[in-house]
């Protein structure tokens, strides 16, 4: 009798897992769009720029949209200081690791020492993007599909970011393209791990996720790619593309909340 019954929920996993694998794809073949293009063709000072804006502005407002209200609702001050606060040292620390000019001041040139702090918030954000799609499909599977439309754009962008600041560190365009894959596939480890494991978790366990999710999505934008960008070029028009993408997203939302 139970192995009918664990046999019968494995079946009923596998079926809602379908879904949310495919629609979990559409953001990581954007993202690899992206990378492929920004691979193949060198940015100049302001296209990355303006890309880094653009990312930067997405990634804000999914933090702002869909993970802060969250973190509030809980309402687990002690969780979320723990969370918050390990979010933040692990970014400082990995970006230690990198020799960020950003932490080291010295002027931003070409190195070959990989940039970690982005790769890893980058691959935060994607997988923390997979936990939000497998939790909506929980809900309703429109909501699903509409916020895997509105990841994907924000994916195409973020692909374009760091494939353009990968290549500024000297690497091939076959290891730009693997670095990329690696890391946006965690948007499909954040998906599974959503539809799987996340229901078996309790509270508390993901309280310090949210958190710590939270902490390195504002890191990534605050101290990676609004820093890069401004060492970059500053222009009005690079500001404006980062509102538009926080408010592109922000009516994403908006229509599927």
């Amino acid at each position: 009798m139970d192995l009918v019954l664990v046999d019968t929920m494995l079946s009923e996993t596998l079926t809602a897992l379908g879904p949310v694998l495919m629609y979990s794809g559409f953001p990581v073949l954007a993202a690899m769009l992206g990378s492929l293009f920004a691979s193949r063709f060198q940015l100049g000072p302001h296209g990355r720029s303006h890309l880094q804006h653009l990312a930067a502005g997405i990634i804000f407002s999914v933090v702002a949209v869909e993970i802060l209200p969250d973190v509030i609702h809980r309402q687990h001050p002690l969780l979320l200081t723990i969370g918050f606060s390990s979010g933040v040292a692990f970014m400082l620390w990995l970006e230690t690791l990198s020799g960020s000019p950003a932490l080291s001041g010295e002027e931003s040139s070409p190195s070959r020492v990989l940039p970690w702090s982005l790769i890893a918030g980058v691959g935060i954000d994607v997988f923390l993007d997979g936990l939000l799609i497998a939790i909506t499909f929980h809900n309703t599977a429109n909501t699903g599909r509409l916020l895997s439309f509105a990841l994907s754009v924000e994916l195409l962008s973020v692909g374009l970011t760091l494939a353009s600041t990968l290549r500024n560190h000297h690497l091939s365009t076959a290891s730009v393209l693997l670095i990329n894959l690696a890391t946006f596939s965690m948007i499909a480890v954040g998906s599974v791990v959503g539809m799987t494991v996340l229901p078996l978790l309790p509270d508390n366990a993901i309280d310090l996720i949210l958190s710590f999710g939270l902490a390195a999505l504002l890191f990534l934008v605050t101290e990676e790619l609004l820093v890069e960008a401004h060492r970059e070029v500053d222009t009005h028009f690079s500001t404006v593309l980062f509102f538009a993408g926080f408010l592109a997203f922000l009516l994403l939302g908006q229509n599927h909340g």
